[in-house]
């Protein structure tokens, strides 16, 4: 499914209109009568009940007053509220609040109040209080300022309600971009959204303030879509799974390549062990560890299917920069390497990574201390001689940034966006609806995965599912995607099994087979 910029989809709308000679009036038609389509399926009750419909003076204003005159027509006790003076109502939503004005004279339960002000507000809040449902159609996608005044007052004013809210496109105050509230944002039960879903219906927390959402086709031809090209895909395991073919019958533990992981330090030799065998259990046909020569002993019985390779270190636990010549020794035959899960932060082994970026050809997946190593100067992933990935959590994101993490987590698709362009990285951000970045501008929103995987050891899986999928001869970025789809599914079927918390990354592990082959294949 792709998803538009609010700047996105009014270019479509205005060559669907200046361009291809569809009327703006028939946009809005097709807008509100499907809208009230997914209402009737939503609230059937509702043609017994009393329904408020507030509408701004915009085009969202517009889609409202086609809503609220079929609503009218087909009995429905209908109170619409003009949060303007109806003097600045123009165009388009003009002309269907002209309709719903005749309307109105004809039927003696509708009504229509202009309600400009918060002194006129003030008069008719009872009547939404008594009110059955709410239909939000206030303020649309196009808002990227925050709301004041009148109508933060009014948007406050609904989220008290205890009825149900139906929000028109987006709800009023949601940044269609972001998932962040301008201020304030209509907490919704349900939304219709028209041709495509917007990237803040999935960022939270907008996703939780849009409801259950449905898009509605307005009439938007094909060719125009693809003229503009919307970038930014949800990830879906349907999609997924068809970057997997099936195995031959002759195929071999060669067949699927051989896998460098570089991790581990003192205390930390359990993300050493979830990367290389996350990457076994992801299909990958041989797995090294690089690992403190100090440390392999303890490691070995951790990691029984993979092999491993002892490296130089600086202090006991900690690997140095002068074991460069065995990771080329190491790097051979390989088809990919993971780096970084549990190595530490010590000099001499963030040396090590910087030398492993402009010295090792191997496709890499960066995580974790490796990703620190590079926060004093990030511009050394312009030197890498392969493309890679890197995966990090949204401090280590403010890190890489210089900025804090309430800012990336602010703005984590243009964040992730913008970071991947300028060092042409794949950048995998963590968190809560998970980005996949690609340095042309692509971008992947991922909805798989629950709070149960905020634990320890989660993101060492991901970047040992990763690697090991890029291993297997997966582009690059396809094996972003899939990765963080199925590590998803698997804390979707944890949580599932037994209960929304209290899974281990281990157990992870243990469901990416179930979860590829049950919940993907």
């Amino acid at each position: 499914m792709y998803l538009v910029t609010a700047q996105e989809m009014q270019d479509m709308d205005r060559e669907t209109i200046e361009g291809f000679g569809i009327p703006g009036r028939v946009l809005m038609e097709n807008a509100g009568r499907g809208s009230v389509e997914m209402l009737v399926r939503l609230f059937p009750y509702m043609k017994t009940k009393r329904v408020c419909v507030l509408a701004g003076r915009g085009n969202n204003g517009g889609d409202g007053f086609v809503v609220a005159r079929y609503l009218i027509q087909m009995g429905v006790r209908t109170d619409l509220f003009l949060l303007s003076q109806r003097s600045k109502v123009a165009g388009d939503a003009l002309a269907n609040l002209e309709l719903v004005e005749k309307l109105v004279k004809r039927y003696p339960d509708a009504t229509l109040t202009e309600v400009p002000d918060l002194e006129s507000f003030d008069r008719v809040k009872t009547r939404l209080v008594h009110a059955d449902l709410i239909v939000d159609a206030i303020l649309g996608t196009g808002l990227n300022s925050d709301v004041r005044g009148f109508f933060k007052t009014v948007i406050q004013t609904v989220n008290q309600l205890s009825c149900p809210r139906f929000s028109i496109d987006i709800p009023s105050g949601l940044n269609a971009d972001t998932g962040r509230p301008c201020g304030v944002a209509i907490n919704a039960s349900a939304t219709a959204t028209f041709a495509f879903a917007k990237p803040g219906h999935f960022l939270l927390p907008g996703k939780e303030l849009t409801g259950e959402l449905e898009i509605v086709e307005i009439g938007i031809p094909p060719f125009i879509r693809e003229k503009f090209g919307p970038r930014i895909e949800l990830v879906e395991p349907r999609d997924v799974a068809a970057l997997f073919p099936p195995r031959q019958l002759q195929a071999h533990k060669g067949s699927f390549g051989h896998l460098a992981v570089v991790a581990g330090s003192t205390g930390k030799t359990g993300a050493a062990a979830l990367a290389a065998n996350a990457a076994m259990a992801m299909g990958t046909g041989l797995v090294t560890l690089g690992i403190p020569a100090s440390l392999n002993p303890a490691v070995e019985p951790q990691v029984t299917e993979t092999m491993t390779f002892p490296l130089a270190e600086t202090v006991p636990g900690h690997l140095s920069d002068t074991a460069m010549d065995e990771l080329k020794q190491l790097a051979k035959g390989k088809a990919a390497m993971a780096l970084g899960p549990g190595i530490g932060t010590a000099a001499s082994t963030q040396a090590l990574v910087r030398k492993i970026i402009t010295g090792i050809d191997l496709h890499l997946v960066i995580d974790a201390d490796g990703l620190n190593a590079l926060a004093e100067d990030p511009g050394i992933l312009k030197s890498a001689r392969t493309p890679m990935v890197i995966t990090p959590h949204p401090g280590e994101m403010a890190r890489l940034c210089n900025t804090t993490t309430q800012e990336i987590q602010a703005n984590r698709l243009e964040t992730a966006q913008r970071f991947a362009g300028e060092f042409n990285v794949i950048v995998v951000l963590k968190g809560a609806g998970t980005i996949i970045a690609l340095p042309n501008g692509r971008t992947f929103l991922s909805t798989t995965g629950n709070p149960g995987m905020a634990s320890a050891g989660m993101g060492d899986v991901l970047t040992g599912m990763i690697a090991g999928l890029a291993a297997q001869g997966m582009p690059l970025e396809d094996a972003a995607v899939a990765g963080v789809c199925i590590h998803g599914l698997c804390g979707d079927r944890l949580a599932r099994e037994r209960g929304g918390f209290g899974f281990v990354a281990s157990e992870m592990i243990r469901a990416i087979p179930f979860a590829i082959h049950g919940d993907l294949i």
